[in-house]
C-alpha cells in the first residue's frame, strides 16, 4: 500500500502544476498566488539533512515575501512528528482530503442520456467556465491559473456538458503511467441531481481505459457527503487522507 500511495502522491504533482516552484533540501515550495492549498503548499520529497526548526523558518519567510500563509501539505510520508511539530507552532488544520482509487472495471456503461463532450486539449473556454462554475472572480487567479493548465505535462482529456451554448459541468482527467486522475469534477447548481457529474466521471474513466488506463483516482475533501457518495457508487474506494497544517499568522 505504501509504494502506491507514493505513487498517487507522485501523480497528483504531475497533475497540478504550481505557478512556481523551488526545492529546498528535498522540500518543494510551491507557489500559486494562494489559488489553491496544493498549489501553495510545501511537499517534502526526501529525506531532510537540515534542522526542522531552520526550514520551517526558512519556509516562513519565503511565503511571507509573497503575502500568503506558509501551508505544509501533511500525508503518509511526512518526517516522525511533523505534524506534532507544527501544531506546537500553532499551525492549524485545513482541508483534511480523502485520496480515492478505482481499478476501472472492464465494462464501463456511462448514463447514455447525458450528452458528455470529450476533448485533447484544455481550451480557454473550458478553463473560464469552470471559474464561472466555482464563482472564481480573483483577477491575478484568472490571469495566472489558464497558464497552469496549459502546463500540465500529461495527457488530458477535458470533459463538459453544455446547455444553450453555455458550459454547465466540467471534469479533467489526467493520464499518467496506468492512472488516470479525476479532477474539476463541477456542475452549476441548478443543473444538479441530473446525474451529469457521474456521467463524465464515467465519460473520463472509459476514456482513460481506451488510452491505456487500468486504475483511476481522486480527492474530495472531508465533509463532501454528495462527491463522496458519488464516488462510492462508481467503485472507488478509500486509499488515504491527508491534510494541511496552515500558519496562524493567516487562520
Amino acid at each position: 500500500m505504501n509504494h502506491e500511495i507514493k505513487l498517487i502522491e507522485d501523480l497528483s504533482l504531475n497533475a497540478w502544476p504550481s505557478h512556481q516552484m523551488q526545492i529546498y533540501d528535498s522540500w518543494i515550495l510551491r507557489f500559486s498566488y494562494f489559488y489553491t492549498h496544493r498549489t501553495n503548499s510545501v511537499e517534502q520529497l526526501g529525506p531532510s539533512t537540515l534542522p526542522l526548526a531552520e526550514k520551517i523558518a526558512y519556509c516562513e519567510s519565503i511565503y511571507r515575501d509573497w503575502g500568503t500563509p506558509c501551508i505544509f501539505k501533511i500525508n503518509p510520508f511526512q518526517l516522525p512528528n511533523f505534524d506534532e511539530i507544527l501544531s506546537r507552532r500553532h499551525y492549524e488544520i485545513e482541508h483534511t482530503t480523502d485520496v480515492m482509487t478505482l481499478k476501472i472495471p472492464s465494462q464501463i456503461q456511462p448514463v447514455s442520456s447525458v450528452p458528455v463532450q470529450l476533448e485533447a486539449v484544455i481550451r480557454p473556454e473550458w478553463i473560464f467556465s469552470l471559474f464561472d462554475l466555482k464563482e472564481m472572480t480573483n483577477e491575478i487567479h484568472r490571469q495566472i491559473v489558464p497558464s497552469m493548465y496549459r502546463a500540465i505535462p500529461k495527457r488530458t482529456i477535458a470533459a463538459h456538458i453544455e446547455d444553450q451554448g453555455r458550459y454547465v459541468a466540467t471534469g479533467l482527467g489526467i493520464l499518467d503511467r496506468d492512472y488516470i486522475g479525476i479532477y474539476a469534477i463541477h456542475v452549476d447548481p441548478s443543473y444538479r441531481r441530473q446525474h451529469f457529474a457521474r456521467a463524465i466521471c464515467q465519460h473520463l474513466l472509459l476514456q482513460g481505459q481506451k488510452q491505456g488506463a487500468k486504475k483511476a483516482y481522486l480527492q474530495v475533501v472531508q465533509g463532501n457527503t454528495p462527491a463522496r457518495t458519488l464516488y462510492e457508487h462508481l467503485g472507488f474506494q478509500q486509499l488515504y487522507t491527508y491534510w494541511f497544517r496552515v500558519s496562524p499568522d493567516y487562520i
